[in-house]
């Protein structure tokens, strides 16, 4: 799989394959040698199937308009500082992860996402199932930009296998679209809170999504 973060700020997400993952009980997924232990909680009647190691990683590429650099101490102070006081727990997790970065460092593009979209796609393995992401860097583009994004990711779709995986977009839940062997398929898999702390999943089959967006900038 090669991954490819649109917002990546310092890029610790992508690096996600090198932490650790519990869900309330005491299964550990993950990156289970990992100083870093992330935990959350699941809402919800059903569980994802989860893997008990994370897939290899063949090459990952983040792109911000402003990348922040951890090995500069004013950039990491910054970081630091957004994190929310009482959120001990989201602090420690950064301290941990940020030292997990400078061991595995990640190739960081200081640009426009949506533009450079294409061009990243291209220098990935071929072979490697694509895995675009973002988060609540969507939330703050104009429903214009958010169509162009959709409509790139459609055509790189065209030439291969890509994942498509997001929130904030056009509403609160996690999306999941991709685009095998040339079929479009979209789904919403569940509503997450803002800092990760619990999500409610459903199952894929239960929640079908068409991919047009509306005159209005909604989606269905």
């Amino acid at each position: 799989m090669s991954l490819i973060e649109l917002g990546s700020s310092a890029g610790l997400q992508l690096i996600w394959d090198h932490y650790a993952y519990s869900y309330g009980d005491e299964l550990v997924y993950g990156n289970c040698g990992s100083p870093v232990r992330l935990t959350s909680k699941v809402h919800s009647d059903h569980f994802p199937v989860l893997l008990e190691s994370s897939p290899p990683i063949a090459a990952r590429i983040g792109l911000d308009l402003h990348i922040n650099d951890l090995t500069n101490h004013a950039d990491y102070l910054w970081l630091k500082a957004l994190i929310w006081p009482e959120h001990q727990e989201r602090l420690l997790a950064f301290e941990q992860a940020a030292g997990q970065l400078a061991e595995n460092p990640v190739r960081l593009i200081e640009g426009d996402g949506v533009s450079m979209i294409g061009e990243a796609a291209e220098q990935v393995p071929a072979d490697s199932l694509l895995c675009i992401f973002h988060t609540h860097v969507a939330n703050q583009m104009p429903a214009s930009v958010k169509r162009k994004l959709e409509e790139r990711i459609q055509g790189i779709g065209r030439k291969r296998n890509v994942i498509h995986i997001y929130n904030n977009m056009w509403d609160s839940l996690l999306h999941v679209d991709a685009y095998i062997n040339g079929q479009e398929t979209s789904q919403i898999i569940g509503r997450t809170d803002g800092h990760g702390h619990w999500f409610e999943w459903r199952l894929p089959a239960e929640s079908t999504i068409s991919t047009k967006v509306p005159e209005d900038g909604t989606k269905q």
